[in-house]
């Protein structure tokens, strides 16, 4: 079916098909010099440190919790059956790796208007054997992190950031994903940049960053520098450490052609990101005080992955009435994120459980939508919405 207004659309011109056709030139197709440039130019856009990129953000978000498995960071290493903190709504892979690593998982509710945390549910669930806690910043908008590290204050846990929507959204000045000790960032074709498919994790630790360079191919040193701090130090014999493995990891390198990619990408993002926040201004002016219906809350600058849409509560309005009257008009929908996750059913093979109550995170699952932002004007769905 073709929407009038779709939820994504390409940002590549003629650069990236030229960029793509450089890379099938020179034959290297497996991970190479593009990549490893896009991961600096990346850092360098962010702030950081380093950075790390991989087949996609879910394994972004993997690989950050495989880390802190295997940091020797007495502050930073965990282990099976630590307490982890998330948001109710977020997507799958947000909790999939941390079940896999045997944490306890503590749901905790959704602020309704910004649709992050509700700060005084986290700072509620908070309790001696929380351990970590994986901020995601949805649908492009920042959490409050002022008050998250005011939440941790001198307690031993990690934050880490779940960034994929929301790449070029700033708190303070300072980058979403770069407040934790990592933060994940995707690259999927809907996403603010498009390397195809494509994941990145930036840190400023660099003990992390080894640890993520080896667990990305095979948890072997190949990748690793002479001196490092998963093995300390490295033959200078190529041939023995072509298949040295020293962690257990993975394989989720991404292609040359991604990095590629990236590279004429993380040009355009500044202007992506002004052009995403010029409509979400035309938003706010039309929709801020809507009758029926609430946007979300900016938190610092969001970058504004889409617009989200939840019906007040207590107003007759319905979602599948919202979801026909927008379709009518040619938008393409869907849900918000995944709704309020804790209720899918995979969850039973989870060590969870729920603080507190999540009233706002079922409100969004069955009274929300959200519909596409894009990198050029679109005035005219905007002035649509208006009329919903």
């Amino acid at each position: 079916m073709s929407f009038k207004y779709p939820l994504a659309t390409a940002t590549w011109d003629q650069a990236e098909y030229d960029a793509l056709q450089r890379v099938i030139t020179s034959g290297m197709f497996t991970m190479g010099p593009k990549v490893f440039e896009f991961e600096k130019q990346f850092a360098s856009y962010l702030g950081a440190k380093h950075c790390v990129m991989v087949n996609s953000g879910s394994s972004a978000n993997l690989l950050m919790v495989a880390a802190l498995f295997y940091s020797k960071n007495p502050d930073l290493a965990l282990k099976p059956g630590d307490e982890v903190i998330v948001p109710a709504v977020s997507w799958s892979t947000t909790y999939y790796p941390l079940h896999q690593y045997g944490l306890k998982i503590k749901f905790v509710d959704i602020d309704l208007e910004t649709l992050n945390f509700d700060l005084d549910a986290l700072e509620k669930a908070v309790t001696n054997k929380t351990r970590l806690i994986m901020a995601v910043n949805l649908l492009g908008n920042p959490n409050d992190f002022d008050r998250i590290k005011s939440i941790i204050g001198d307690k031993k846990i990690t934050l880490i950031e779940d960034n994929c929507e929301s790449l070029g959204a700033q708190f303070k000045g300072k980058q979403a994903g770069t407040f934790g000790v990592m933060g994940s960032y995707s690259s999927f074709f809907s996403h603010h940049i498009s390397t195809m498919e494509g994941g990145l994790i930036s840190t400023d630790d660099e003990e992390l960053h080894h640890i993520l360079l080896s667990l990305r191919a095979h948890g072997w040193t190949r990748n690793l520098p002479k001196f490092n701090h998963v093995c300390g130090e490295k033959s200078d014999d190529p041939f023995k450490e072509s298949f040295r493995f020293v962690l257990p990891g993975y394989n989720v390198r991404p292609l040359e052609m991604s990095g590629a990619l990236g590279i004429e990408q993380i040009k355009k993002l500044p202007s992506l990101v002004a052009e995403r926040r010029k409509n979400a201004a035309m938003l706010q002016t039309v929709m801020q005080d809507h009758p029926a219906v609430l946007i979300q809350k900016e938190i610092g600058a969001s970058s504004w992955f889409g617009f989200s849409l939840v019906i007040r509560p207590g107003v007759s309005l319905t979602r599948d009435a919202l979801l026909s009257k927008l379709n009518a008009l040619g938008f393409e929908v869907r849900p918000i994120v995944a709704g309020n996750f804790a209720k899918n059913e995979v969850v039973k093979y989870f060590n969870s459980e729920i603080s507190g109550v999540l009233t706002n995170a079922e409100h969004i699952d069955s009274n929300g939508l959200f519909v596409g932002n894009h990198h050029y004007s679109i005035e005219d769905a905007v002035r649509q919405l208006k009329g919903i």
